[in-house]
């Protein structure tokens, strides 16, 4: 299994991972997420202005294998979403952590930061 679980991230226990920039977190799906869901085939984007509590759905990725909820690292609103993924949703699979982006949040509470798990913690929860 590959282990691709770049350093300057934080990750959530459900596979999600967060660059936060100046108050705004990018969130995707981790490299073993994406290898779990395999080809991924559709990606439902949330909506631009959509207020998301931490730890609930926010996007669902759909794949040959299953389709699988997107959950909000933090809590926030969304300001940006991957519009290219709506025409090419392999990215996810190709580039998980640069172009597969999936949505950006304006973080409500950069506490809730503190909360996820950085690098080490997630590459030893994977096992």
């Amino acid at each position: 299994m590959s282990n691709n679980t770049p350093d300057n991230l934080k990750y959530a226990e459900t596979h999600e991972w967060v660059l936060e920039q100046n108050g705004i977190a990018t969130v995707g799906i981790t490299d073993h997420a994406q290898a779990e869901l395999s080809d991924v085939v559709f990606v439902e984007l949330p909506a631009i202005g959509k207020k998301l509590a931490a730890k609930s759905p926010a996007a669902i990725v759909e794949s040959v294998k299953a389709a699988s909820d997107i959950y909000a690292p933090v809590a926030g609103e969304v300001v940006e979403v991957n519009t290219a993924l709506s025409s090419d949703p392999a990215l996810v699979n190709q580039s998980p952590y640069e172009q597969g982006w999936i949505f950006k949040l304006k973080i409500s509470d950069p506490n809730e930061l503190s909360s996820l798990l950085d690098a080490a913690a997630y590459s030893a929860k994977l096992g």
